[in-house]
């Protein structure tokens, strides 16, 4: 297993001028490594949305390489965006799926399927260029920087284990408008 936080530092040593959509646990450990507001497009209290956003975000802007941080409850919420991403097949979308086996933002209820569900194989079954499936730090931190640089769409299922303590939730600490007018104004060059 893979301490999630380290996963989310090796990342976001990675990132690059990428716009980052992160949401659930996956935002409160990206939040913790400090946002970057003119590229990060924090989705808080939006479980299961991070796909579909990255992946309009993607299309609309496809000279910007975009990386998704999702949960496994999370994406199993909207799981019809994998065939949509699959079929837009975007080059420049990188999507991050942290796999724990619980909905750990609500409590730590298991999600539906847990031991059985394999999302880099329905990733590719869904039409993804490349899929992977991670539960080494060293062989994730090994690959990361091919995974980023080969073309998209790509999903990385990352088997984690999370810290102790998490940073806190985001709820109401996080202006939505605010985030939207700085990425928009960054990807686009004119203001928002």
């Amino acid at each position: 297993m893979i301490d999630s936080a380290e996963a989310t530092r090796l990342i976001y040593q990675h990132a690059g001028s990428a716009t980052v959509i992160p949401t659930m646990t996956a935002l409160r450990l990206w939040r913790a490594l400090g946002l970057r507001l003119e590229r990060d497009f924090p989705l808080v209290g939006a479980m299961g949305k991070a796909s579909s956003l990255g992946l309009g975000v993607a299309l609309a802007q496809p000279q910007h390489k975009v990386i998704i941080l999702d949960g496994d409850g999370s994406l199993l919420n909207n799981l019809g965006t994998l065939v949509t991403i699959g079929n837009m097949s975007p080059p420049n979308l990188y999507h991050f799926v942290y796999q724990d086996g619980v909905y750990t933002t609500t409590g730590g209820q298991p999600i539906p399927g847990a031991h059985i569900v394999r999302f880099a194989d329905m990733a590719r079954a869904a039409g993804y260029r490349s899929a992977y499936d991670f539960s080494d730090l060293e062989a994730f931190a090994s690959e990361l920087p091919r995974i980023l640089a080969q073309q998209g769409p790509v999903l990385v299922c990352l088997r984690v284990r999370h810290p102790p303590t998490l940073p806190p939730l985001a709820v109401g600490q996080i202006d939505r408008k605010k985030a939207i007018r700085q990425v928009r104004q960054t990807l686009t060059g004119r203001p928002a």
